[in-house]
């Protein structure tokens, strides 16, 4: 089994920490993960150094990447979609609506969506309109309105 190591986070990594900190992770998730994506740097004595200026960059990054997030928020709060499905008897859905669906859907009209970063909370297996959430940020989450209706 192989020693943890110490690296300085470059941007903010999910369940590790903030960009900055320096936190201990294994050999592997630093040399295979981290690392090559540009996430972190190992604890060399330079890179030590640069904590403080890191952290001051880190801070600059968030609050401009949380004015981005309102942003996006209030443009896609703004927009609804309508997706056609086929039905059957008694207005009974074939299949369901996936995030790979509205994705298309908000691409049609130009808006650009990560489907990994919409929430369902179940399969949208009925007509109607749903709300479907998006976390753009860590404190941001969008609710997006999406319209199935029945394919003529």
């Amino acid at each position: 089994m192989s020693s943890p190591i110490r690296v300085v986070l470059q941007q903010e990594v999910d369940h590790l920490g903030a960009s900055g900190d320096v936190v201990r992770v294994r050999r592997g998730y630093a040399r295979n993960f981290l690392i090559p994506r540009g996430l972190a740097v190992p604890a060399t004595p330079a890179s030590m150094a640069r904590v403080d200026e890191l952290k001051r960059l880190a801070a600059v990054r968030a609050t401009e990447l949380l004015a981005r997030a309102k942003e996006a928020a209030t443009k896609l709060e703004a927009v609804s979609v309508k997706i056609s499905r086929v039905v059957g008897d008694d207005n009974k859905m074939f299949g369901s609506v996936t995030t790979k669906d509205i994705e298309e859907a908000y691409k049609a009209k130009s808006i650009e969506v990560e489907r990994r970063k919409l929430t369902l909370k179940e399969p949208i297996k009925t007509l109607g309109l749903h709300e479907v959430s998006v976390k753009l940020h860590a404190d941001v989450t969008a609710s997006l309105r999406v319209e199935v209706v029945k394919q003529s």
